[in-house]
């Protein structure tokens, strides 16, 4: 029997005898890809070959200012301020998505009032709201509304500048974290709830032990983004005048006049610190998606090839 003429390789019939012809395989070529390597890599040469040799990015300045003393001590304040902002926006992102879930339409209307005003305005028209709150209320007090004050405190004092930055970035992020974790919450069979239920949990007992865990692997990966985030927007602080890094560095190039060389310093610590946060970020990840394959924790960068 003659073979085909269409490329193809068919087994030949049982009652010829005759063995199949063999496939002739070729290589599908891909001249995009290729021109696209070559691009980049022209690119990559002429950025290199820049910083290098053009002088104005002045890395002496940056060696120098990289280590010093105002720099730290503005890296020490960011690193606080995300800390803090972040911890505030957890518990009340966790308190504000229990309560848009919550059967009591007074509650879910609250929290949703909340996350709409504070997710529709800017976050340096809050921090300044906060900053200059003296101006609307000189004093706050704590009693029953037409009744007696049981405390009176000048606003001035409570409301320092360091208090203002984690009331606008922590009571900003709450909003944000709401949603995250009501994204979470929603995530997780609703059959969970009706087993624990049945098992006499209550709800408080059944969101701290069955719904929470499971919700973890889908409230992580967004929560990390959130804290890298944050790390970076800390920096909007600078319009009251909060001393942290990017301040820092400003009023250094204030002085010296080496703007460039000093916001490199910044970008450096930046980049440097959101590094770290990336790698936490796999940890938790990688400890919250235990037993999930690895088509559902996300692609692997470098897959094992399959046994033979």
């Amino acid at each position: 029997m003659a073979a085909p003429t269409d490329g193809t390789s068919r087994p030949a019939r049982e009652d010829t005898g005759a063995a199949p012809v063999p496939i002739t395989a070729v290589p599908v070529r891909h001249p995009g890809r290729w021109l696209a390597v070559a691009v980049l890599a022209v690119l990559a040469a002429m950025a290199v070959n820049t910083v290098l040799t053009n002088e104005r990015f002045g890395w002496d300045v940056v060696a120098e200012y990289l280590f010093s003393e105002p720099i730290l001590n503005g890296l020490r304040n960011t690193l606080v301020l995300t800390a803090l902002s972040m911890l505030i926006g957890i518990v009340g992102g966790i308190a504000l998505a229990v309560m848009r879930q919550s059967p009591n339409p007074i509650l879910s209307s609250a929290a949703a009032g909340y996350i709409w005003l504070f997710r529709g305005t800017p976050l340096i028209a809050q921090l300044l709201f906060w900053n200059f709150l003296s101006a609307l209320y000189p004093r706050l007090s704590l009693g029953i509304p037409f009744g007696p004050e049981f405390v009176s405190v000048d606003t001035n004092v409570l409301i320092t500048q360091f208090a203002a930055c984690l009331l606008g970035l922590g009571l900003n992020e709450a909003a944000y974290m709401a949603e995250i974790v009501r994204g979470g919450l929603l995530s997780v069979d609703p059959g969970q709830n009706e087993a624990a239920g049945a098992l006499g949990m209550s709800r408080a007992q059944t969101l701290r032990r069955i719904i929470l865990p499971q919700a973890m692997r889908v409230i992580i990966p967004p929560t990390g983004n959130e804290t890298i985030s944050m790390l970076k927007t800390s920096s909007l602080v600078v319009v009251i005048g909060y001393f942290e890094l990017l301040t820092s560095a400003q009023r250094i190039s204030n002085q010296n006049f080496q703007v460039i060389p000093l916001l490199i310093v910044a970008a450096v610590w930046y980049l440097a610190l959101t590094s770290i946060l990336t790698v936490g970020q796999g940890f938790l990840e990688r400890r919250y998606g235990r037993g999930l394959t690895p088509e559902r924790t996300g692609p692997a960068l470098f897959p094992r090839k399959a046994a033979p």
